[in-house]
């Protein structure tokens, strides 16, 4: 893993999001310079276009009552060219649904509702990133167990529902960044998702953090599978929504909570961070002296830990404990 590097720039605010229409903001994307969003919940299908100011400049709406509404992607018009609005109908907090369904919203005709099945039961999921093939990506949200990824194995038809696979799973790393909900620092469920314009970079947000991941060569499931740079958003209140500028900045977006509103905020360049996977700093009181390791990187042992077990304790233990050591430290 490469080794830590200087952090990205602190957030700047853009606006404030005061329009009642998107108390619950949770998805974002830009489509030539444009931003859009779209709140969560709600028995309405509406994606409203934001002006410089966060004030909603148009809608476009679908004819479709969602279950729950979670994270906007940008994808492929399937019936013409250009982008379409891609809207992720996949919240499940109860565990109960016996499908989930992604909406397509094309900049003129008729919305696509596309219906698919998870392979292993039910999960929440408010993240979707969708390929340059049109092949939807959803990302589930889970509390102490990696994410799972899932899509299915070619574009979904208009009939459905469609099977969907588990192509990989995503643990991110700990994170000492405040913020979210109930406080406290880092975050490690997955709130929403982006891609980047050219498709080289893909965002998973938490409710403190953005993590990027490279895609070098359009394979999503194999980028999810990497390490990630992070990019710290401090401070908002329930995080939530995460989208690119075509020049890398990174856009986040969070829902109002307990009466503090939304902001629309932005790190310009975050983009780049994308090729610097994150090395959370070794705790020099447990891993030694990092200078002092071996040429096959393993840091010795402290000096204090024969004296804490004891001259009795088996040399199997001590090894153990010697391996566990370094393994952290190579971490």
């Amino acid at each position: 893993m490469a080794a830590a590097t200087a952090p990205p720039a602190a957030p700047e605010t853009r606006c404030t999001v005061t329009d009642g229409r998107l108390a619950e903001l949770s998805g974002m994307v830009v489509d030539d310079g444009d931003v859009w969003a779209m709140t969560d919940g709600g028995r309405s299908v509406a994606v409203h276009r934001l002006d410089a100011d966060c004030e909603i400049a148009d809608t476009r709406t679908a004819d479709i009552d969602p279950f729950d509404a979670e994270d906007l992607a940008l994808g492929p018009d399937p019936e013409g060219s250009g982008a379409a609005l891609w809207v992720a109908d996949t919240g499940d907090n109860g565990l109960s649904r016996d499908a989930v369904a992604v909406i397509v919203l094309p900049a003129r005709g008729e919305a696509q509702l596309h219906r698919l099945t998870y392979p292993d039961g039910p999960h929440d999921a408010e993240a979707l990133l969708v390929d340059a093939d049109g092949v939807p990506f959803v990302i589930t949200k889970e509390v102490g167990s990696p994410a799972g990824v899932y899509r299915p194995a070619a574009p979904p038809p208009r009939t459905g529902p469609t099977p969907l696979e588990r192509v990989a799973e995503v643990s991110l790393p700990s994170s000492d960044t405040e913020g979210g909900p109930i406080g406290g620092t880092g975050s490690r469920t997955v709130t929403g998702a982006g891609m980047s314009a050219d498709g080289q970079v893909v965002a998973l947000r938490t409710y403190t953090d953005a993590w990027l991941y490279p895609v070098p060569d359009g394979d999503l499931a194999a980028a999810l599978s990497g390490e990630p740079a992070r990019v710290p958003l401090p401070g908002e209140p329930q995080g939530e929504a995460v989208a690119f500028e075509a020049d890398g900045t990174l856009l986040s977006a969070s829902e109002t909570r307990g009466g503090r509103p939304g902001e629309l905020r932005a790190v310009p360049g975050a983009g780049a961070s994308a090729a610097q996977p994150f090395s959370p700093p070794v705790d020099p009181a447990v891993a030694g002296d990092p200078a002092a390791a071996d040429p096959q990187g393993v840091a010795p042992a402290p000096e204090w830990l024969p004296a804490l077990l004891g001259g009795g304790v088996a040399t199997g233990v001590l090894v153990l404990l010697a391996a566990a050591l370094a393994l952290r430290a190579r971490r």
